[in-house]
C-alpha cells in the first residue's frame, strides 16, 4: 500500500490554516514597518489629527503643529542658500505690513522678521510731519534687523490706493528717497500666488487674498500664467454693499476656477489671519481654516470677511483653506524683482 505524506494526510482546512498564518504575520509586518505605504516625496498631504488641539484651550497639550480643527498641512519649504535680507512694506487699506525674509539667488525664501497691523498713519497721525516721523521710526528698525537702505521697498497695495491717506504717505516716501510702487488688483492676485503657492500645488490649487479693500483671487492656468479675479474686500459694508449681494459676486468670481485648481486652498488677508490666530498651535507655518460657518465673531469686518470665505468655498466645494503665516503678495514683489 502507497506510503501517504503527513501532509497529504491533513484535512484541508488545517492546510489552510498553516498556509494562512505566514502570510498574515508577512502582512502585519509590512504595515507596521511601512513596507507597503504609498510614498509621495514631492507633494504634501494634510491629515487628521485627533489628538490636535480644541478651541479654547491651551495649544501646547495637542499635537505640536495640529490646528484646533485636527487638521495638519505637512509641507517644508526649501531654504535659501546664501541668501541677502530683503525688506518690504506693505501700505495697506488698514495700516502697515512689514516683512523681512532672507532669499537666495534661486528665489527660495524664509521669513526672518514681520510686523502686522501697524496703522499709526490711519489713527490720528494724520499731520505730513508725524507720517514723516513715524516712516523714518519704521525705516529705522529695519535698517536695525540688517536690511540694506537699497533693499527697503514700499508698495502700496490696490485696496489701500482708494484710501486719501496713502496719498500723503506716498508723496513723503518720495520726498525721503523711497520709490512707491503701486501695484493693481490683477498683479496683487499674481504675487500673491507667486509668493504663497508652492510648485507641487500649482496643478490642482488656488489662491485667496480676502483684503479689507478688495479680495484677489488667482490660479496658474494650463499654460502656467497666472489668472486672477478682483471682488469686493472685507471692509465692503463701509460702501454700502450688503452681504447677500456680495456673497453672490464673490461666488460668481470663484466659479471661474477650473475644477482641476481647487484641491487646496491657500488663503491670505487680515481676516484670515483673525481666524487661524484663534487655532494655530505653537509657531507652525500652516493653518487648516475651520469651516466657515463654525466662527462666531462680533466684529463687522470679520463677519463680512467670513461672508467671503464661505462664498469661495460654496463655490469651489474646496474643503482645504491653508492659512501661510509666512506668505504675503509684497513678498512676491521681492520674488518678482531680478
Amino acid at each position: 500500500m502507497e506510503q501517504r505524506s503527513t501532509w497529504s494526510r491533513l484535512r484541508w482546512p488545517v492546510k489552510a490554516f498553516i498556509i494562512a498564518v505566514p502570510i498574515f504575520l508577512l502582512g502585519y509586518w509590512g504595515y507596521k514597518s511601512g513596507v507597503f505605504n504609498s510614498h509621495d516625496d514631492v507633494k504634501a498631504t494634510t491629515t487628521v489629527e485627533p489628538g490636535g488641539g480644541t478651541e479654547g484651550g491651551n495649544p501646547s497639550e495637542g499635537k505640536k503643529g495640529t490646528a484646533a480643527s485636527g487638521r495638519t498641512f505637512n509641507y517644508e519649504p526649501e531654504k535659501p542658500v546664501n541668501g541677502e535680507l530683503k525688506g518690504v512694506v506693505e501700505v495697506g487699506a488698514s495700516g502697515f505690513n512689514s516683512f523681512i525674509i532672507n532669499m537666495d539667488q534661486e528665489k527660495r525664501w524664509e521669513i526672518v522678521s514681520k510686523d502686522f497691523g501697524q496703522s499709526f498713519a490711519y489713527e490720528g497721525m494724520a499731520t505730513t510731519e508725524d507720517i514723516r516721523a513715524g516712516l523714518k521710526k519704521y525705516i529705522g528698525d529695519m535698517f536695525d534687523k540688517g536690511v540694506r537702505s537699497r533693499n527697503v521697498h514700499f508698495v502700496i497695495s490696490s485696496g489701500a490706493q482708494k484710501e486719501p491717506k496713502t496719498k500723503i504717505i506716498a508723496s513723503e516716501l518720495k520726498k525721503m528717497g523711497y520709490v512707491v510702487n503701486l501695484v493693481t488688483p490683477d498683479q496683487e492676485g499674481k504675487l500673491a500666488l507667486k509668493s504663497v503657492l508652492p510648485n507641487a500645488y500649482r496643478d490642482n490649487s488656488f489662491v485667496a487674498d480676502i483684503g479689507s479693500g478688495n479680495t484677489k483671487i488667482s490660479w496658474a492656468d494650463a499654460g502656467d500664467n497666472v489668472q486672477a479675479v478682483e471682488t469686493p474686500g472685507a471692509k465692503y459694508y463701509e460702501k454700502g454693499l450688503k452681504d447677500d449681494a456680495v456673497y453672490a459676486e464673490v461666488k460668481t468670481a470663484a466659479a471661474k476656477i477650473p475644477t482641476d485648481k481647487r484641491e487646496v486652498c491657500f488663503i491670505l488677508g487680515g481676516v484670515p489671519f483673525e481666524l487661524a490666530k484663534e487655532i494655530r498651535n505653537g509657531e507652525e507655518r500652516y493653518t487648516v481654516l475651520k469651516a466657515p460657518e463654525d466662527y462666531k465673531s462680533d466684529k463687522v469686518k470679520t463677519k463680512s470677511g467670513v461672508n467671503i470665505y464661505k462664498a469661495i468655498k460654496d463655490a469651489t466645494n474646496c474643503d482645504t483653506f491653508v492659512f501661510d503665516w509666512d506668505a504675503n503678495f509684497t513678498i512676491g514683489f521681492l520674488l518678482s524683482l531680478k
